[in-house]
């Protein structure tokens, strides 16, 4: 993926770390004990020689198969770069009149098939393509569908929100699309809310990206884990925050109390708890317009913090996300790659960390029957 000059992208999740002499299987992410975060997460994507085969997928390996849409294909890649395998072959094309065809160019019959598609902008472009995706995996006879959705679009319309209501919940009507085209289990990053999940009347692994998050913060020796506080940007983000500051040493909490008039419109009323000298480092799951995050940071600089850090999972940056984040309030912006950041989209505060190991190994331990979530313990 092309970076602009002075943004960094990470392809490796832990600078310190190597699963190279584990079985695949026992990779665990751990965020309790010794070390500034007491973590030891991800290790650095294998490397596999371009002139080189991968490696054979004997024995339960053999009836895996992942195949990218057109969404996020670098991502994909990356995936099954860990895996070490290549990519399924598939044919994904429009119609002059936009319609979407999809031709699977191997067989998938009596395979566990992992689909990799966020369904990020443009958001129904990218949904229709998954779901043909199914649809094509489905009569091609794959014995298992899993639907692989790092972003999940439409997570937000989870809920009535407007006080006159007639407004459709699109997070109930997205799931049961992508069930009734056929999919058996989504594996999904960082939803919105927790609710979503049971959207869904087929099993969903839901995974979170905040260990890969925070395993580059252990990395860097310019925080003290003294000076650090975690900073929601909203009331309905503490939970996510205070598991965030629990796993930073157990750090201070402080909340940014927001009042919202409308779709990306919010406004900052006050801040709940002290951030006068400290570091403050602001989580949400995704960063949109950064309305919220940006309008937080000015409320944090005016209350001393003396340097503020925005991490955030799904880096979607719609307008006018750029020039906000490049103001000068942020010292850094860590997202991660579960949406792709393209060239145009880069400023020398940005840095992208990648989430294949941790989607790798989550899809590896579904297709061999095993615990999804110690991966976590």
């Amino acid at each position: 993926m092309a970076m602009a000059a002075g943004a960094s992208y990470c392809a490796c999740t832990s600078p310190s770390t190597s699963l190279a002499h584990l079985p695949r299987r026992r990779m665990v992410i751990t965020c309790s004990g010794g070390g500034m975060y007491g973590s030891s997460l991800l290790s650095p994507l294998p490397q596999f020689p371009a002139t080189a085969a991968a490696p054979a997928r004997g024995g339960v390996g053999d009836r895996l198969r992942i195949f990218s849409g057109s969404a996020n294909p670098q991502l994909a890649h990356e995936i099954a770069c860990y895996l070490g395998m290549d990519l399924g072959r598939v044919n994904i094309k429009r119609f002059a009149d936009g319609e979407i065809y999809v031709q699977l160019q191997e067989s998938v019959r009596g395979c566990d098939v992992f689909l990799v598609q966020p369904t990020c902008p443009p958001a129904n472009e990218n949904l229709m393509e998954l779901l043909i995706m199914v649809d094509a995996c489905r009569r091609a006879s794959a014995k298992t569908i899993t639907a692989v959705i790092p972003y999940f679009g439409y997570a937000r319309a989870d809920r009535k929100m407007m006080r006159g209501g007639r407004e459709s919940i699109a997070a109930k009507l997205v799931a049961n699309l992508i069930t009734d085209a056929g999919a058996h289990r989504v594996l999904a990053c960082d939803l919105h809310s927790g609710q979503s999940i049971g959207y869904f009347d087929i099993p969903v692994d839901h995974v979170h990206g905040q260990p890969v998050i925070l395993d580059y913060l252990a990395s860097k020796t310019t925080i003290s884990p003294r000076d650090v506080v975690v900073v929601s940007p909203d009331v309905g983000g503490v939970a996510r925050a205070r598991a965030f500051a629990k796993k930073l040493s157990d750090a201070p909490l402080a909340i940014v109390d927001k009042r919202r008039h409308g779709h990306n419109q919010a406004e900052v009323v006050n801040l709940i708890g002290d951030v006068r000298g400290k570091v403050a480092i602001m989580v949400d799951d995704m960063i949109d317009t950064a309305g919220t995050i940006s309008k937080g940071a000015e409320l944090l600089h005016a209350e001393g913090a003396s340097a503020v850090y925005a991490c955030s999972t799904h880096a979607v940056l719609s307008p006018p996300a750029l020039e906000r984040l490049s103001g000068g309030l942020f010292q850094e912006v860590i997202v991660t790659n579960t949406v792709p950041v393209v060239q145009h989209q880069s400023f020398p505060q940005l840095t992208v960390l990648s989430v294949a190991n941790l989607l790798g190994e989550t899809i590896w331990r579904v297709h061999d029957d095993c615990s999804v979530s110690s991966i976590f313990q």
